[in-house]
């Protein structure tokens, strides 16, 4: 060491830098000190390095195994390709982020632009919330229970159970906001002809409905070959989870209509 040659012990030993302890480097880190105590940022072991402080690099540098970011991970500038990355904690990538290979899971990322070849999702066992919205333009995506405050879909095809609150249909069309579906027993065999008095009616109760839904309704018996085929029928509220139904003969004679089953649908919309 030449910068030492000329000096004494005495003047050149604060020089030096030296293991916190006296046994040298083994497998646990170990601070990095200089001869007289004061400790670096470095941290040293026959396994591992650590640094408390700012770690520069200033050319290319190779990480061969995984990576963890503990806090946040930025690129400023350029391209990021990553093989695997993990980020507990933030990860903002100023240009762009590319993951050509391998996996990249990240706890919270936010990306200006970001270009991914290929994202494979974990399972979701549970519920799946988006705060903002979820766009699928292209391509099919599949989800189990989706629950999202806005949420555009340029086909969506349900093969289990979709819960939606309001449902908009086009681009400036209606939202439907209420669906209520039920059936109930029918009894009667005579209905009047539709000039006389309307005596052919009664109610049945279809849970959920309010005054001004729209209620579709059939009667399966209807139609059958025991029964008269011109039959006019008509659902609506009456009050609430209650539908008033009306069965008039289209001719000028009474008709009749075997016992069967009502089918009722009430919907509801807003503009």
């Amino acid at each position: 060491m030449p910068t030492l040659g000329t000096q004494t012990i005495s003047s050149s030993y604060a020089q030096l830098i030296k293991t916190f302890s006296t046994g040298g480097l083994d497998g646990a880190l170990q601070v990095i000190t200089d001869g007289d105590n004061t400790s670096s940022a470095l941290s040293l072991s026959t396994s591992g390095v650590s640094s408390t402080g700012s770690f520069t690099v200033s050319s290319n540098s190779s990480l061969l195994g995984p990576v963890t970011f503990g806090s946040s991970l930025t690129a400023s500038t350029g391209t990021s390709t990553i093989g695997t990355l993990f980020a507990s904690g933030l990860a903002t990538f100023g240009t762009s982020f590319t993951a050509s290979t391998g996996t990249a899971t990240i706890g919270t990322l936010s990306a200006s632009t970001a270009t991914i070849s290929t994202a494979t999702i974990p399972l979701q066992l549970g519920n799946v919330t988006f705060g903002s919205n979820i766009t699928a333009s292209t391509g099919t995506a599949t989800i189990g229970t989706e629950i999202v405050s806005t949420s555009t879909i340029g086909t969506l095809a349900v093969t289990n159970t979709a819960t939606v609150g309001t449902l908009k249909v086009g681009a400036a069309g209606p939202r439907l906001t209420a669906v209520s579906y039920g059936t109930a027993a029918f009894t009667l065999s005579t209905v009047q002809p539709h000039n006389l008095p309307d005596t052919t009616t009664g109610t049945f109760g279809l849970t959920g409905t309010e005054l001004g839904d729209i209620v579709i309704g059939s009667i399966n018996s209807l139609g059958s070959t025991t029964g008269t085929i011109q039959i006019v029928t008509s659902f609506f509220p009456i009050a609430s989870n209650v539908v008033r139904y009306v069965v008039n003969s289209k001719g000028s004679t009474a008709g009749t209509v075997p016992a069967g089953t009502i089918y009722a649908t009430a919907m509801r919309f807003t503009a």
